[in-house]
This record gives C-alpha cells, sequence and structure tokens, in this order.
C-alpha cells in the first residue's frame, strides 16, 4: 500500500501547497456551533445546504477512514489592479465552472490515490477550515479564516481541499487555535465595513459582504450601501488589513494573464447593463453564485459601486439604466446612485 509520505510527495509534485491528515471523526465543536448560532444559518438551508450532515463525515461517506486535507494557494500571482477592490481575490480563481486549473490537479491527485487502491469522496460539505486545522494545516484568525502554518508565507490566501478517503493514516497534530498577534488590535474586526465581524471569531454572515453581494434578499439596505464601497462580488477586507498576511502582500507578484484576459467583461457599465446571455457567456464561468435569472444582483451591485465611485462620468450609464431596466431592484439602486453623484 502506499504509504503517507508517498502520498505528501505527490500533492506537492502536483502543486498543492499543503497536504495533512486527520481521522473520520464527527466534527462536534462545529455542530455545536451550528446549533447555538442556528438563526444566521436560516438561509443555508432555505437554499438546501445542510450543514449539520456535514458534522459528520462519515454520514458524507460511510467508507471514509481518513480525511487527506490539500491546501491551495489561491494568491500565487497578482490580480489586475482594475479588479481589486470590486471582486474578491477567490472568485476570481474560481474554476469550479471552467475546470481549468484547481480542478485538474485535484482529479490528477484522487486518480493518484485510486491508482494505489484508495477511494475517496469529495468532503466540500465538510467545514472545511476546521478540517485543514484539524489535520495541522492552520491556525484560526479572528476573522474567522485559516491561515496557513506552512504554504503562502502563513498567510490566509489559502483555501482547503477536503477529500474523505476510505483508508486510514496516522492523523497529524491538530492545531485548532486562534493564531493572531496580541498586538494586532483586532485590525480586522475594527476594519470590517457592515460590522460583520461581532468579536473575535465570531461573524453574522448576514452582514458579510460577500452575503450581501450575491446572497442578499432584496435591494441592500440603505445602512450598508455606503459601507460595500465599490465591492461589487466579495470582499477581501478583513484580510487586507491583517499583519499576518502582510509578508504575502509585501511580494511583487505578476499579474496573472489569465484573469487579465477576461477582466475587461467585468467593466462596471458592461455588468449594470448585461442581459442573461452576457452573463451566461462572460460573466457566470468564473462568478456564478447567482443563476441567470437573478441577474439583477449583479446589475444592482454594479449601480451601487458607480454611486460609491463618486465619479459623474457614470450618470449617463445610471439614467440609462432607470430607462431601460425593467427591476425595480436595479432601478431603485441606480437612482440611489445617480442622486449620490448629483449631490458632488
Amino acid at each position: 500500500m502506499v504509504t503517507k509520505q508517498e502520498i505528501i510527495d505527490a500533492a506537492h509534485q502536483i502543486g498543492f501547497a499543503d497536504i495533512g491528515f486527520t481521522s473520520a471523526e464527527p466534527f462536534d465543536s462545529h455542530k455545536a456551533i451550528l446549533e447555538e448560532r442556528a438563526s444566521f444559518y436560516d438561509w443555508v438551508y432555505e437554499r438546501g445546504m445542510d450543514l449539520l450532515k456535514g458534522t459528520d463525515p462519515k454520514a458524507v461517506y460511510p467508507e471514509a477512514r481518513s480525511i487527506i486535507v490539500l491546501l491551495e494557494n489561491y494568491h500565487r500571482e497578482g490580480f489586475p489592479p482594475d479588479m481589486l477592490g470590486k471582486f474578491g481575490r477567490c472568485y476570481m480563481v474560481d474554476d469550479r465552472m471552467t475546470r481549468d486549473d484547481l480542478a485538474q490537479r485535484t482529479k490528477q491527485f484522487r486518480a493518484f490515490l485510486s491508482a494505489n487502491g484508495i477511494q475517496s469522496k469529495s468532503g466540500d460539505k465538510l467545514p472545511q477550515r476546521l478540517a485543514a486545522a484539524r489535520a495541522g494545516l492552520g491556525t484560526f484568525g479572528k476573522n474567522c479564516l485559516l491561515y496557513a502554518n506552512k504554504a503562502a508565507r502563513q498567510s490566509s490566501w489559502v483555501f482547503p481541499v477536503v477529500l474523505l478517503v476510505d483508508k486510514e493514516f496516522p492523523p497529524d497534530e491538530p492545531t485548532v487555535t486562534v493564531g493572531c498577534p496580541t498586538w494586532c488590535r483586532n485590525a480586522c474586526i475594527a476594519a470590517c465595513p457592515t460590522g460583520a465581524l461581532r468579536g473575535p471569531n465570531k461573524i453574522d454572515p448576514r452582514k458579510c459582504i460577500s452575503y450581501l453581494s450575491y446572497f442578499g434578499e432584496g435591494v441592500t439596505p440603505i445602512e450598508y450601501r455606503e459601507a460595500m464601497g465599490m465591492r461589487v462580488y466579495g470582499c477581501d477586507r478583513c484580510q487586507e488589513v491583517c499583519p499576518r498576511n502582510e509578508p504575502w502582500m509585501n511580494q511583487d507578484l505578476p499579474v496573472s494573464q489569465k484573469i487579465s484576459a477576461w477582466a475587461k467583461d467585468f467593466d462596471l457599465p458592461a455588468l449594470l447593463h448585461m442581459d442573461e446571455q452576457y452573463y451566461i457567456e462572460k460573466v457566470q464561468p468564473h462568478m456564478f453564485y447567482m443563476p441567470p435569472g437573478e441577474i439583477w444582483r449583479f446589475q444592482m451591485n454594479a449601480a451601487r459601486a458607480m454611486g460609491n465611485s463618486l465619479n459623474p462620468e457614470y450618470k449617463e450609464e445610471l439614467e440609462r439604466c432607470l430607462a431601460e431596466n425593467r427591476d425595480e431592484r436595479v432601478r431603485e439602486m441606480a437612482a440611489w446612485a445617480l442622486e449620490k453623484l448629483n449631490s458632488l
């Protein structure tokens, strides 16, 4: 049978930043938190996602004997400047639709396991950050994100790929703890634009800009509009101000040419006026949390960003939106944005 070290070597050869192993025991502490904060996650269950089931690996894959966690560094390259501040970095590299990078390497790793007699199943329903910490790959930040122990200069620009496997391996030493320095003065909590971070390791996801930008119900509440700034889809604010991320952020990384090739399709006027066909062909391959029938969310976010840009050149685009767009939520935001620009 293949050894644990041979699996580790294969993961690194395929391009993963780190790898860890943990048991297939239930995530009882996470289950307790979900039950305690159930009101925060009603919207998740309404969308058909069973978070509680994911706290028991064997409920997902009865044959599970161990969990292998691969750690991906998604900030290996820089991002187009015009995209930063508008779109979260992790969404720009999400290839679950295009399947041209991480998906291929994950498939390659699973094929390696299979060739060595190990069957695997995706653990995407499990608490992935907790699985990674339990596998010794990282600690938590006060912003609830995972910070690598070794990869990406111990930054949070990583995400775990969790696999349930039918063979048992010795688990790595867990690092389920908060690794923030005492002198950081809760920088992430203070910087959270909408107050979603209620305190160290406590978040109200319903106030998070990521949630508000693609899952929020109805037109964005007025109390969040200015705070959301230019952010159209996702937010990196708590990571950008974090001192634990400075070593990685202070590098001069080459800008991704792959992302640059399609970044022009995310110009604010193009998003504001797009139809479903444009969304399906240009936007959805990269940022897909909204079905085509909900492109009003993207349009609304683009209108809000235009208003917060304080750029009077967007007035004409917003006036066109008011005249042409049929969705009252988009028009309401366009009117708000236009009033903001007209007041300058």
